[in-house]
């Protein structure tokens, strides 16, 4: 079985093609996930891009994901340590490396700036490796 951590942008990614994912897979993402998710989708709606109802269904999608959640002292201190190494001026990015440093295989983001400064700490993967 292979454990990804995935980002808020994939969660959406996810949600909105209502993806299968395979049972070989586990997903991992940092408690912060599940209050990032909502306010992207609450300001998506609040812009005009997406319905409530849109919304509320990929909420639900969501609920409904295979997603352990996680966000323990231990993580937390290793976020620290990987947001003070790489300069960052907040630790939420590093909570997804920090996760995947600790419990996971690999980190999937669509966001290439991340991608490439997590490529220093852990393995990177695809969303169509999940898929």
């Amino acid at each position: 079985m292979t454990k990804f951590v995935i980002g808020p942008d994939v969660a959406l990614c996810l949600a909105q093609d209502q993806a299968a994912i395979s049972a070989e897979h586990a997903l991992l993402a940092p408690t912060l996930l599940r209050s990032q998710v909502l306010s992207m989708l609450y300001q998506a709606v609040q812009r005009g891009e997406l319905t409530k109802t849109v919304a509320d269904e990929r909420l639900s999608y969501l609920r409904g994901l295979r997603l352990r959640l996680l966000g323990d002292r231990v993580l937390q201190s290793v976020a620290w340590r990987i947001a003070a190494d790489l300069g960052w001026a907040d630790t939420f990015d590093a909570e997804y490396l920090a996760l995947t440093q600790l419990q996971a295989d690999a980190f999937v983001t669509l966001d290439r700036r991340l991608a490439r400064a997590a490529k220093v700490i852990v393995a990177v993967a695809t969303i169509d490796e999940l898929v």
